[in-house]
């Protein structure tokens, strides 16, 4: 189910997009275009929220390739800006364990500028999801910030993905606190843990993490073992259902992208049935290769495996 382009977007996804430029065991390289909050975006327009990516990417081919795939994804395309600067990269020159750089010098996505969006979109827009590395780059960090703080102001709900890089050092620890201070919902996997607050004690990372906001519902995943989520004291668990791994890309945006879904269309529904569907929606993103976003079809049918 793909919203129509001319619907008001309920949820918008505010951050960057960019190109994985992904070196291949024959020399060769792979350019995919990706980008966590990019890919939040598309996984609520596929499953029938009107959507909106918030973003900036450049008149280049890689610039155009994401405009054309948000356009076929049924995203809001007055929430999308193209600028005549470099597009942001993503250098991944080793996959296993991952090794990585960002060029982005003056690059597209800086050039966001939220005072060219819809003046009513704050009215419209039921949850504001931000996050990856577009949060630890200037300008871009304030003007973000400005809009996630705006939505607050106006009701909306707000959900964030810190989805740790290398570019997340100790400086962004105060970006990490503010950004939490004003979140409803955290997403965060045990690696990002363990990178965003340098250690190996999970436990301790994730009291830490809790102890910036005790009032936010924190999605915690854990690959193959599932998910957990702690909210108001309580820590509920859900395991991941066997099924034929093909790639784990874009699963996590598929996790709080299903968690989303089910608490804008399912608001009755209890924390552990929240929690069921972001596993089976992770889970079912893991079935394809690539980080296309799950059909509902897909999703509903791992549920239906689930115990």
């Amino acid at each position: 189910m793909t919203p129509t382009r001319t619907a008001i977007p309920r949820f918008i996804s505010a951050g960057e997009a960019l190109t994985d430029l992904i070196r291949q065991a024959d020399g060769y390289w792979l350019a995919r275009a990706g980008g966590a909050p990019w890919n939040v975006a598309r996984v609520m327009a596929r499953f029938g929220i009107p959507s909106a990516f918030a973003g900036s990417v450049s008149r280049d081919n890689f610039g155009d390739e994401i405009a054309a795939l948000s356009q076929e994804a049924g995203l809001d395309a007055r929430f999308l800006q193209q600028h005549d600067k470099p597009s942001l990269l993503a250098i991944v020159h080793e996959t296993a364990p991952p090794r990585y750089y960002f060029i982005g010098t003056d690059s597209a996505d800086l050039a966001f500028d939220p005072e060219l969006l819809p003046n009513d979109w704050t009215h419209s827009c039921e949850w504001l999801h931000c996050g990856g590395i577009s949060l630890a780059r200037e300008p871009l960090r304030d003007r973000l910030i400005g809009m996630l703080e705006s939505a607050k102001a106006t009701g909306a709900r707000i959900s964030f993905d810190p989805n740790f890089r290398n570019l997340m050092t100790a400086a962004y620890d105060a970006t990490l606190a503010r950004v939490s201070g004003v979140a409803d919902v955290i997403k965060v996997s045990d690696e990002d843990l363990r990178g965003l607050f340098r250690t190996r004690d999970e436990d301790a990372a994730l009291a830490k993490l809790k102890a910036l906001n005790p009032h936010a519902a924190v999605l915690l995943t854990r690959g193959a073992e599932g998910a957990e989520l702690h909210i108001g004291g309580q820590r509920l668990h859900q395991g991941s259902p066997s099924v034929v791994i093909v790639d784990t890309v874009g699963a996590g945006d598929a996790s709080i992208g299903g968690l989303l879904f089910s608490l804008m269309n399912r608001p009755e529904a209890d924390w552990q049935a929240h929690l069921r569907y972001a596993v089976a929606a992770g889970t079912a993103a893991c079935m394809h290769a690539g980080a296309s976003p799950p059909s509902l079809a897909v999703v509903e049918a791992v549920l239906a495996q689930m115990a």
